[in-house]
């Protein structure tokens, strides 16, 4: 038989790592398409400007599953 483990109630969910990870990186996508869009960046840009979001979104993603890492609190 399995163990059933008590519920925290703390009044927060969890964080979906997933679902952080690819809006962070369509965020990302989106300001540089604004910038581009905007004539602030030109094309010429992209070769350091397309890999600033994947590098963000990966970040989150390891910043939000660090606590997860750590092994549960009781």
């Amino acid at each position: 038989m399995s163990e059933v483990r008590p519920e925290r109630v703390s009044g927060r969910h969890q964080v979906n790592i997933g679902h952080l990870v690819m809006g962070v990186a369509f965020l990302g996508f989106f300001v540089n398409w604004a910038l581009i869009q905007s004539s602030t960046l030109e094309a010429h840009d992209l070769r350091w400007l397309l890999p600033i979001p994947w590098v963000a979104a990966g970040a989150a993603g390891i910043i939000a599953s660090a606590p997860r890492l750590r092994g549960s609190r009781d």
